[in-house]
């Protein structure tokens, strides 16, 4: 862990390491892993061009919240992972890297590609119990294997239930809209879950997004929450800069019309993954990044600050 501090100077990186990060309630780790994507590498450079885009987020009061996270988050660094070619192996690593951060902060995660939610529901789950799962994403990640490999970035969902990881009829999938066999896209939905497609929200935005808003809070009520957000969930327009893009997506007033309505949940962490500076143009993707990372923390800041 580094030991520099924060700053209220705008050359000073929001996410910057904090002096005492065992002070702060939350923590935001780098995941820099992508050794189990099918389509573009890159995600493993995702943590740092996320935090470097928060550059302008450092200093500032967020318009819907009204709070700063800048006093209450520090920087646990990029978890040390094994230069392996075992995904198993990548993932006992992280999830072991998770568990004691779990114990003393609220975390957020930046990948790294969607494997590594996984590991981290592993070390929640052993936590906080049976969790809630909200997941944003334009694939439904529940194949049972991958091109004949048994896991990988678009097997997660389905381990995680198969595991007993996340409750089926408390996980919510929005934004899905990527071409695949009934079975997998509707997978979550048979189990007992809820789906929300891109397609349902195309022209949707503020009070029109409510009623599905509203499913979604009456459905996941007081369990624990962990917000998954894959950032191929945007548009391509909004964010080029992933491995697996997919035309026809979310906006980003859309996205952060979602992340404020929810965060009134009873969140426990969040990820934010599948950034891959390589493909990005006028860093439009990390920047996006940042601001959902920066409204998530201000949400549940803004909720701690309220309930003391």
């Amino acid at each position: 862990m580094t030991t520099a501090k924060f700053a209220y100077a705008n050359n000073t990186n929001f996410f910057l390491a904090s002096e005492a990060l065992i002070a702060q309630p939350f923590a935001i780790v780098g995941v820099p892993f992508d050794g189990a994507v099918t389509n573009r590498p890159g995600a493993r450079f995702g943590p740092q061009e996320i935090r470097r885009a928060s550059l302008m987020l450092c200093d500032g009061i967020h318009p819907h919240f009204e709070v700063s996270p800048l006093g209450m988050v520090g920087d646990a660094g990029d978890m040390a992972l094994p230069n392996a070619t075992s995904l198993a192996e990548v993932r006992r690593c992280i999830e072991a890297q998770a568990a004691p951060l779990f114990a003393k902060h609220h975390c957020i995660f930046l990948g790294g590609d969607h494997s590594v939610t996984l590991p981290l529901l592993r070390a929640a789950k052993a936590r906080f119990g049976p969790l809630a799962l909200v997941h944003f994403d334009a694939h439904c990640d529940t194949w049972t294997d991958h091109f004949g490999e048994p896991s990988g970035h678009g097997t997660w969902t389905y381990e995680a239930i198969q595991e007993g990881l996340v409750s089926p009829r408390h996980t919510v999938q929005i934004g899905l809209r990527s071409s695949g066999v009934r079975a997998a896209r509707e997978y979550v939905a048979d189990q007992g879950g809820l789906i929300f497609t891109a397609r349902q929200m195309r022209g949707l935005d503020g009070s029109h997004l409510d009623a599905l808003i509203a499913q979604v809070r009456e459905r996941l009520g007081d369990r624990p929450v962990y917000l998954t957000l894959d950032i191929d969930c945007l548009d391509p327009a909004f964010a080029p800069g992933t491995g697996t893009p997919e035309p026809g997506g979310m906006s980003s007033s859309q996205l952060l019309t979602w992340l404020e309505a929810l965060a009134t949940l009873q969140c426990v962490a969040m990820d934010c993954v599948e950034v891959a500076p390589a493909y990005d143009h006028a860093e439009l993707t990390s920047h996006a990044a940042a601001t959902m990372v920066w409204t998530y923390l201000s949400g549940q800041v803004a909720k701690r600050m309220a309930t003391g």
